[in-house]
């Protein structure tokens, strides 16, 4: 074969291979690319994050400090928040929270699951976005995903009244067996599950507020704002959830608000909200029947991973 035709050849392989960076937004079918000149701000191309780098420049007390986040947080979530876990302001809770073990303060939800959120939906295939407030402190309750409780805990009062708007917009919705409340299919699904702060002290509502997660949390609301830009759902139930969602770009994203599902405030408009009907109808005008979020539950634990 002569140089000539080789190159030729090699010219023609490299052209039939996919662009590279296609490859993180391929969990879900995109809408099709409006032309450049009405869509000038497309979807942020993932950047390239070298991890063994950056451990490689953390201090020894930043290595020990963030064990939990470099072992445990989704990689997709570390390359896009590992800035945020060097501030000042996150190392200062990290040190609170080894305070906290130190003195034997029995902490929710336990350590491996304070970023399930992230393994269950990484940053790429985020559709949807339900923030809740804060980690349920009792036993055998808070694994990770706002609203949602581990088997065999039955379903909070909440998430009860969640279970009733859904069941008005869509009457075949089905809720775990045997009155479960666990959520994690919903987050396999691409709804983001994420709480204001991420962890609490036993039997202590709103105990961890204020130390650092609250910062650090808008951070992933405003990561999912400025990396999925071709749209995202965010369901804000309640004013501190309101709150959150208030710098995101409404034209490209929907923000659907409503009351909290709380039993002290459901009866003034939650359940007429249809909210999960129309995240579906907006999710299906911009990426097709494939952005469709299947809400059912009926699903069982050992089947989805808890």
């Amino acid at each position: 074969m002569s140089l000539k035709r080789k190159a030729v050849d090699l010219a023609a392989d490299a052209a039939k291979k996919p662009k590279a960076e296609k490859a993180i937004t391929s969990f879900f079918t995109q809408p099709k690319p409006k032309p450049a000149s009405s869509n000038p701000e497309a979807e942020i191309k993932p950047t390239t994050f070298d991890k063994t780098a950056w451990l490689s420049k953390l201090t020894p007390e930043q290595t020990d400090l963030l064990q939990l986040e470099i072992n445990t947080l989704h990689d997709s979530w570390l390359a896009a928040l590992h800035n945020e876990l060097t501030t000042p302001d996150f190392l200062s809770l990290k040190r609170f929270l080894a305070a906290e073990k130190e003195k034997g303060s029995k902490v929710f939800p336990p350590p491996e699951d304070i970023y399930s959120w992230s393994r269950h939906t990484p940053l790429p295939n985020v559709k949807a976005v339900i923030l809740g407030q804060d980690p349920y402190h009792n036993i055998n309750q808070a694994h990770g995903l706002c609203f949602s409780v581990r088997p065999p805990t039955p379903a909070p009062p909440s998430l009860k009244n969640i279970y009733t708007a859904i069941k008005k917009d869509y009457p075949d919705f089905k809720p775990p067996p045997k009155n479960g409340g666990l959520l994690t299919p919903w987050a396999d699904r691409g709804v983001l599950m994420l709480n204001t702060c991420l962890t609490v002290r036993a039997h202590e509502a709103n105990s961890h507020s204020k130390k650092g997660w609250e910062k650090f949390t808008q951070k992933v609301i405003d990561t999912v704002a400025a990396k999925r830009t071709s749209g995202v759902v965010f369901l804000a139930w309640g004013k501190p959830a309101q709150d959150r969602c208030a710098k995101i770009n409404g034209t490209k994203h929907l923000v659907l608000k409503s009351v909290h599902p709380s039993p002290l405030s459901a009866a003034r408009g939650w359940f007429e909200c249809g909210h999960f009907r129309k995240a579906n109808e907006w999710l299906e005008g911009r990426y097709g029947k494939e952005g469709v979020i299947n809400w059912d539950l009926d699903v069982k634990p050992e089947e989805v991973g808890v």
